[in-house]
Order: C-alpha cells, then structure tokens, then sequence
C-alpha cells in the first residue's frame, strides 16, 4: 500500500507541474457545458459528463506517457507492476473528482427538475471509466498524438451515434448518455439500470485491461533477483 501511494504522490506531483495542461483540462468541460446550455439544458449535462470524460482520459493519456521512462527504474527497485499502475489510478481518480465537483455544483445550482442523484452517479462512472482508458492508450499507443487522436474520435462518436445502436454501446461512456436520459428526462429506471451495469462492465474491463497490458510490458526479467 504504501508504494502505491508513492507512485501516486509521484504521478500528482508530474501532473501539477503542467499547470497549463491542467487549466485547459479544467476549463474543456465547461466549454462542453456552454456550447448547450443556450438551446438545450438537459444536453448541457450530458455534454458536461462527456467532457469531463475527455479531459481525464487526456490527462491519463499524459500521464501513462510521461512515466514510461521512470517505471523500468522504479521495478528494479522492487516495484510491482500493479503498485505502479494502481498508484498511477489513484492520482487520476482524485484528479476527476476534484476535477467534477464544481462542475456538480453548477448543475446544481443552474439547472432545475433534474435528478441530482443520478447525475452525481453519472459524473462518478465518468470519473471511474476514464482514468484506466486513458491509461491505457498510453501503454498501446506510443506517441501523445495518436491517443488524443484516438480520444477525440471516441467523444465524438459518443455524441453523434444513435444511443441504441451497437457501436454506441461498445464505446466506454455509453453510461453517461443512458443515466443522462434518466436524470434529464424523468424516464423509467431501466436507464438507470442499463447505464449503471455498462459503466461498471467498462470499468471491470478497462481496470483488467490496463492491468494485463502493464504486467505484459513490465513483466519480470527472469535474469534479474529483487532483494
């Protein structure tokens, strides 16, 4: 527990340092949120989620790429792999969720006939999905470029597929679309439900994935003896 609070520590001490990166990353959900707030305020919330979900997966992108060259030294000093990217989640979990409580009491206060609960799950999921997504990318994608790349495609298909189409479901923030419909528009609980079990089956799949890749890529030398 304690290496992985220290790789945490490391990993919010690199993320602080590019205090530009994180002030553009605070202010994209906000942007989200005014591009639909003027017509339609139940898309505002929906977009606001998205963009929460872009700006966190962004920042794990950064970060997964920024630490490639210290974790090889950080496992000859007797880290395991899961220390470093546990560690390295639980920096980025504490980022969203800094990052999503003011965003939490805009709507709150700016938006009426909404249920607050259901957007607080929604912002939660987000939160929870994006960290190990972006992570990730980090480890399949070398290069910066081509995760934002990838990142700006999966927003965008979010936003403009049909919500009850399969490539929609496929995609990692279908949740907050299916939540969103169910704390804007006051309809059944089965969005709820629905929304709820693929945010989770995302965040299972996402967290094994990163996992399984980290494990491959900093896998033990069989030549080598930690003491």
């Amino acid at each position: 527990m304690k290496k992985i609070l220290t790789v945490a520590e490391m990993s919010l001490r690199e993320l602080l340092r590019r205090r530009s990166v994180l002030l553009i990353l605070l202010l994209l959900p906000l942007v989200f949120y005014l591009s639909r707030r003027g017509d339609h305020l139940g898309q505002s919330i929906r977009f606001v989620c998205l963009g929460l979900g872009w700006a966190l997966s962004t920042a794990a992108l950064f970060a997964g790429s920024a630490s490639r060259a210290m974790e090889p030294r950080l496992r000859l000093s007797g880290y395991r792999s899961r220390d470093l990217y546990l560690g390295r989640l639980s920096a980025l979990w504490t980022v969203g969720f800094l990052l999503s409580a003011p965003y939490f009491v805009l709507i709150l206060v700016d938006q009426h006939d909404v249920r607050y609960g259901s957007v607080a799950v929604v912002m939660v999921l987000t939160v929870a999905v994006s960290a190990p997504f972006g992570l990730l990318l980090s480890a399949v994608l070398p290069r910066e470029l081509e995760g934002t790349l990838v990142l700006l495609a999966v927003v965008g298909l979010q936003m403009m597929a049909d919500p009850s189409s399969l490539i929609a479901r496929l995609l990692p923030f279908w949740s907050s679309r299916e939540i969103g419909t169910y704390a804007i528009d006051h309809t059944d609980i089965g969005y709820l439900t629905r929304g709820v079990a693929h945010g989770m089956a995302a965040f299972v799949l996402l967290l094994g994935a990163v996992a399984v890749v980290s494990g491959f890529r900093l896998r033990r030398r069989s030549h080598l003896t930690f003491v």
